[in-house]
């Protein structure tokens, strides 16, 4: 038994309870809080909604056609400027906390590391490598690199380094959706850690990151559930895409996602350097195995129950991707789950108000509503600029002024970090942002048709393709 008095895995994890375990791992949050799951895409007050709002707007645009065309640009620049100015207030209020120093070396608790693997045996030379860097005793690290049954690739390459340092393999039944947090759900079963971080395998954290971990979780409340650590990418001047993508990452860590710690409202997770409280955890439900963000929920959920999401000052750094198919797959998940997201904590229309009040009602709002609202009315502008500028229909200043002032605001925030660091190479870059907002664009519409075609879908993002990746 393991320290939380939970079975320790061996062998192949074929073991009587597996399975069981495995189901738990995929339905355990759809049976225990059905309405903070995605495995219901829309409920069925949403679809009565969604049926009324079309029916409306049909309708309108037949008996009223002018005013419909004038309400579709109003209601399409408000949703682009507002999501736009909202990030403009992030980026006022955001700055680093000082963080406590590192704690002693004796005074260190049992650390569990998930690092979930798929079709990855490539990477798992320089996974075991990144790993035995971390600066943590060796025997208070639990390492669980999580494969799946069926990937015998995977699951040989794992079986080769799991002797090399403190590495237990954790093989995942097929039961349920194929996804990650269904994945880390059943890892998580056998956490023998007080605190628990999910790594991806490409992850490179910096030594101490456990260790500043730890001392910020002894320093804060316990109503503190989770620390988010920065991410940025180590191939970042490797093309054009790494470039704008650096540039995406650096205004999501370094501005946005402090902006929301400072004023207190929810935070959505990255996918990694997510540390927890493994109890806090535990009684949250894991992760939604049906939400292909899973992070991003998650870091909702942390608040609809009454618990807390802290930056952490350390960085973990990742691989950008180097194709734009590969970019377009993983952004497109991204938008999918940030979908999920808004319609699972949506289903009780003024739940988040009633639980968190006003201001991180708004701000979830703002920040996961307007992402996706903001990507998806993007092009609709261009569109109906377009149609003005043909002559078809009066032109319309209102749209033009929000279209022009939201990407120069895209085009400022973007500089934000590049100015402050005086990161010359990376600036122009920025002016390629209105470019790089038309793919978010893309993707996003592309998340919207999987939404009701492919709503678990999970496009996996390749690893191991860039040059630097050594």
């Amino acid at each position: 038994m393991g320290k939380t008095g939970r079975p320790v895995p061996h062998g192949d994890m074929r073991e009587a309870g597996a399975l069981q375990l495995a189901d738990e791992a995929s339905f355990g949050l759809a049976r225990r809080m059905p309405e903070l799951s995605a495995h219901i895409v829309v409920s069925p007050r949403q679809a009565a909604t969604l049926i009324a709002a079309v029916a409306l707007g049909t309708g309108v645009s037949f008996l009223a056609p002018h005013m419909a065309w004038r309400a579709a640009i109003a209601l399409t620049t408000v949703a682009f400027v507002a999501g736009t100015l909202f990030r403009l207030l992030l980026a006022a209020v955001s700055g680093r906390k000082a963080e406590p120093g590192a704690p002693a070396a004796d005074a260190l608790p049992t650390y569990t590391v998930l690092v979930p693997l798929y079709r990855e045996a490539n990477i798992v030379p320089r996974l075991t490598g990144a790993l035995l860097a971390i600066d943590y005793p060796r025997e208070a690290l639990d390492i669980k690199l999580i494969v799946e049954e069926d990937d015998a690739e995977t699951v040989a390459a794992v079986e080769q380094v799991r002797a090399r340092g403190p590495f237990e393999v954790v093989k995942v039944p097929n039961i349920g959706p194929r996804t990650k947090p269904k994945a880390c759900n059943y890892a998580l079963n056998f956490a023998r850690g007080a605190y628990t971080v999910i790594f991806d395998a490409e992850d490179r954290p910096e030594p101490d990151q456990l260790r500043k971990a730890v001392s910020a979780f002894r320093a804060l409340p316990e109503t503190t559930a989770c620390l988010q650590a920065r991410l940025a990418f180590y191939n970042a001047d490797e093309c054009w895409l790494t470039y704008l993508f650096a540039l995406d990452y650096m205004l999501w860590f370094e501005v946005l996602l402090p902006g929301l710690d400072k004023l207190g409202v929810p935070m959505p997770l990255g996918g990694t350097s997510n540390h927890f409280r493994t109890d806090a955890l535990q009684r949250l439900g894991g992760w939604d195995a049906f939400n292909v963000t899973e992070d991003a929920d998650l870091g909702i959920r942390i608040t609809q129950l009454g618990l807390k999401v802290a930056m952490l000052d350390s960085t973990t750094f990742e691989e950008a991707p180097t194709s734009l198919r590969v970019w377009l797959k993983q952004r497109t998940r991204w938008l999918k789950g940030y979908m999920q997201t808004w319609l699972v904590h949506t289903r009780t229309p003024f739940g988040l108000l009633r639980r968190a009040g006003l201001k991180s009602f708004l701000a979830f709002h703002f920040f996961i509503g307007g992402s996706v609202a903001t990507a998806l009315a993007n092009p609709l502008l261009w569109l109906l600029l377009a149609i003005n500028l043909t002559g078809l229909k009066d032109g319309d200043g209102l749209m033009i002024g929000g279209l022009a002032g939201g990407n120069a605001l895209l085009v400022l925030l973007a500089s934000l970090v590049p100015l402050k660091r005086g990161l010359r190479d990376v600036l122009p870059y920025a002016l390629m942002v209105t470019l790089y907002w038309g793919l978010v664009s893309v993707a996003a519409w592309r998340g919207l048709v999987q939404l009701f075609t492919k709503p678990f879908l999970w496009e996996k993002t390749a690893h191991g393709l860039s040059r630097q990746a050594t």
